[in-house]
């Protein structure tokens, strides 16, 4: 059972001794139906690793990783873990999606896991954009795996192999070359309405 130790006010899930519990089994049975089904070990393969054993930690709640810019995490937790990645801090529209995602959503929803989702999409859209900032921009024949269907045997591939994946093999070539398509086309026009703007 998760909760707050009373003397230190450390979460309990970062400390080395037993959880403390909020109610006893009694009243738990009375509040809800069916509690404790579990309680007996013979039931509870997992038991052995729910003991509270010696460890050997020199702390009773491990030492913070520096926080170096607002970390994003669950509404369900009271804090951040002491412990966190720092790899791919979250950035650009990206990075507000996510931030938003988890703010007004927990983890038990699904409109948290779309938005990460939808994230996770604008975040390559973001990588493909800079990329022409450089010299050497995506190429998305020769990355998307284009060539090798015409070099690797793309189409004997897919006949006569009882392939579970052939039924969206049509759908393919929409998902993959469908938004650069798009995004082109959106070029296209934003630039003749610039040129005729510009003409007038």
């Amino acid at each position: 059972m998760t909760g707050t130790a009373p003397e230190t006010g450390i979460p309990a899930a970062y400390t080395p001794g037993p959880r403390p519990q909020r109610e006893t089994a009694e009243q738990l049975r009375a509040r809800i139906p069916g509690w404790g089904a579990d309680l007996d070990p013979a039931d509870r393969p997992a038991v052995p690793r729910l003991q509270s054993l010696e460890t050997g930690a020199r702390w009773d709640f491990p030492e913070r990783q520096p926080e170096k810019w607002p970390r994003e995490r669950s509404i369900e937790h009271a804090v951040l873990t002491p412990v966190f990645g720092t790899s791919c801090p979250p950035a650009g529209l990206s990075g507000v999606i996510r931030r938003y995602s988890y703010r007004r959503f927990g983890e038990g929803r699904a409109a948290h896991w779309l938005l990460l989702v939808a994230a996770d999409r604008v975040d390559a859209w973001e990588s493909h954009l800079r990329s022409f900032a450089t010299l050497r921009p995506d190429n998305p024949v020769t990355q998307t795996g284009v060539r090798s269907e015409l070099t690797h045997a793309g189409l004997s591939s897919r006949i006569g192999r009882k392939r579970a994946d052939v039924g969206h093999h049509l759908l393919d070539p929409v998902i993959v070359a469908g938004p650069w398509v798009a995004g082109m086309g959106a070029a296209y026009v934003g630039v003749r309405r610039v040129l005729r703007a510009v003409r007038r």
